[in-house]
């Protein structure tokens, strides 16, 4: 029997970034995953604050070189990987000069949300689809972590769902205590609309905020997974009210095994 395979698409994985809830399930999870027997890939944003040499990124050149236009303009598609060695995986980066060579992660030493992460998350959802075209690897599960991975579902059941990669692959969203209060730019969903995205598959986007976003992951994804102990009660009660399988919060002792049987039974349905 064929390897379950699983994608992990993740707004924050340590070493690379410090240490938090997130970025610690970013590293073990996939690892877990993989000792459980299933195949896996685990991609990132390529942050500023990553240090190349430190970490050993390298550019992959054959993935690299496609330009994504995104509100009419063009933006290279750089792509690295790293490989943490202890867990005998590899990280690929999704990078760009424009959107990613910044030093913060997501907000400026204020606090406040860049005015272009709308076009960031669309980019980093988009780079990773189409890398993951080029390595003509079809996931049975690809599982989006975090907010700035929440237009990964839309793209792969709207956008990418003819591609024969994509046609049987589960989506699973995992809702972090990660919340904002910086609205998102009013273009956000204009901007967001691809070729084979309709408008109506993002008018949730019209109030372009934090809750808004992880609806519309929500209503793309398969299955939904809390994160964190504690989240946003409203997108909480949105996904209970999906009627789509909702995982409650599993500790640190508990999650890879429930997450991978979590899979299994999303992939076998």
């Amino acid at each position: 029997m064929e390897k379950t395979k699983v994608l992990f698409v993740s707004q924050e994985i340590t070493p690379y970034l410090p240490e938090t809830e997130m970025s610690e399930i970013g590293r073990y999870l996939p690892q877990g995953i993989q000792e459980k027997g299933k195949e896996i890939r685990t991609f990132m944003p390529r942050y500023g604050c990553i240090n190349e040499r430190r970490n050993q990124l390298h550019e992959v050149i054959r993935l690299s070189g496609m330009n994504l236009i995104i509100d009419d303009t063009d933006h290279p598609l750089i792509i690295k990987v790293a490989s943490i060695q202890a867990a005998r995986m590899q990280v690929y980066f999704i990078d760009n000069e424009d959107y990613f060579h910044r030093k913060q992660i997501l907000t400026d030493e204020n606090g406040d949300g860049f005015a272009d992460n709308d076009e960031r998350a669309i980019f980093f959802a988009r780079g990773v689809l189409e890398t993951v075209k080029k390595l003509r690897w079809a996931p049975d599960v690809v599982h989006c972590q975090g907010w700035f991975t929440g237009l990964t579902p839309l793209y792969l059941k709207k956008a990418f769902n003819e591609d024969p990669l994509f046609t049987e692959t589960k989506v699973v969203f995992s809702v972090y205590d990660d919340e904002f209060s910086t609205p998102f730019s009013s273009e956000f969903k204009a901007k967001a609309i691809i070729e084979g995205v309709e408008e109506d598959d993002v008018k949730v986007l019209e109030d372009a905020n934090y809750v808004a976003l992880h609806k519309l992951a929500i209503d793309q994804s398969d299955a939904i997974i809390m994160g964190s102990e504690n989240i946003n009660e409203e997108i909480k009660a949105y996904a209970e009210a999906s009627g789509k399988p909702f995982m409650p919060y599993k500790n640190k002792e508990e999650y890879v095994t429930a997450y991978s049987e979590f899979y299994d039974e999303l992939v076998a349905e």
